[in-house]
């Protein structure tokens, strides 16, 4: 069995190297370099999420997956159990924490509800804004870019080969074409390109979400956890045109992640001033402290979103007699958390093993 995979972000790596795992030849095409695309741009949070229908299922197995993983690759990725915490700034939002601790609990994640002095005591930093908390001490931190390359170099006794700098700009069934006029053949093409699936497959339903983020100067012991508004689940399928919320990460480096935003349609990585301001303000509110900071710089990243808020893995047809390849993507700002999940559905529809109980409702058919 052999497959051609394109797109060596974060997914298309996870797949190559489980596709390679489990026994194929396994060609990874990437038009840059490893880990780059939104791979690159997004803040590495692998958080379990509760949004649309089967998305706590799918995250909670993607979070679970980085857990049980290899310690060598946790090292390479800068993996950190930070935890998740999730804050509460009224009423209405304290009912929120409570109806997910209760659908976490239902799915068998541990997390535990704190009231503002049990807030105070996890993050002290917190503003009195912030009056409840649901803490997720499983979820964790990674640095993407790095988890896509060392998967990547796994060469599973050769099997698995990367060839970054190839741009695909036409795939049929068994067969990828570069720009330069390179042709790849194999049984299986997968496409894992996040928003560029869309230019192989027109009719693919993906629509880009333009999202800034600030780093700041190094502030050690500053903050603890992952933390973020319980609003930001709801912020993240929003149809309105741009949407900010509160979502910051402490690095291992003693650098702050300041995020996030969305803004539908957009593609272009131009920093737009205007939200930059929105996010800093936003963290202030919740942080006060970073008034007194260093930002070292803002950038970009721009997301591929499916139209049902779940990534698209299956088989999707190709333009007239073309036949039909494997897509993996539209997996928006969930690529990072559930990149090893996806990669085990990939294997098991081409393989033809069955799935875990929860993913096989999820992506058992294998055809979008």
């Amino acid at each position: 069995m052999d497959c051609l995979i394109i797109g060596g972000g974060i997914v298309g790596a996870a797949c190559a190297r489980e596709l390679a795992r489990a026994g194929a030849t396994v060609d990874l095409l990437e038009a840059d370099y490893l880990g780059s695309g939104a791979t690159s741009a997004g803040m590495g949070h692998l958080v379990t999420l509760q949004g649309v229908p089967g998305e706590l299922e799918f995250t909670r197995h993607g979070v679970e997956a980085w857990r049980r993983e290899a310690d060598e690759l946790k090292r390479a990725a800068e993996y950190v159990q930070t935890g998740t915490l999730w804050i509460a700034s009224g009423p209405s939002e304290v009912e929120l924490l409570e109806q997910q601790s209760d659908a976490f609990a239902a799915a068998g994640v541990d997390a535990e509800l704190l009231t503002r002095t049990g807030l105070v005591a996890a993050e002290p930093a917190l503003a009195e804004a912030a009056c409840a908390g649901l803490r997720v001490p499983g979820d964790a931190i990674i640095y993407a870019p790095k988890a896509a390359q060392w998967l990547g170099r796994q060469s599973c006794d050769g099997r698995l080969r990367v060839h970054q700098g190839v741009r695909v700009t036409r795939v049929g069934q068994d067969w990828a074409e570069a720009d330069d006029g390179r042709r790849f053949a194999a049984a299986h093409v997968i496409i894992a390109a996040g928003l560029q699936a869309k230019a192989l497959l027109p009719d693919l339903p993906l629509v880009a979400k333009r999202g800034h983020l600030m780093i700041t100067d190094r502030y050690p012991g500053m903050l603890r956890h992952h933390v973020l508004e319980i609003g930001y689940a709801a912020s993240t399928h929003a149809q309105s045109s741009v949407s900010v919320s509160f979502n910051v990460q402490p690095r291992p480096t003693g650098q702050i992640l300041i995020g996030s935003s969305r803004e539908i349609g957009v593609e272009s990585a131009s920093e737009d001033p205007a939200i930059v301001r929105q996010l800093a303000r936003r963290a202030m509110q919740f942080l006060p402290g970073l008034a007194e900071v260093s930002v070292l710089r803002a950038w970009t990243g721009v997301r591929a979103a499916s139209a049902s808020g779940m990534p698209i893995i299956g088989r999707a047809k190709l333009p007239g007699p073309l036949g039909l390849v494997w897509v993996a993507a539209g997996h928006e700002g969930l690529g990072v958390s559930t990149a090893l999940v996806t990669a085990s559905i990939v294997r098991s529809r081409i393989v033809g093993e069955s799935l875990p109980e929860g993913l096989e409702q999820l992506y058992g058919e294998g055809v979008s």
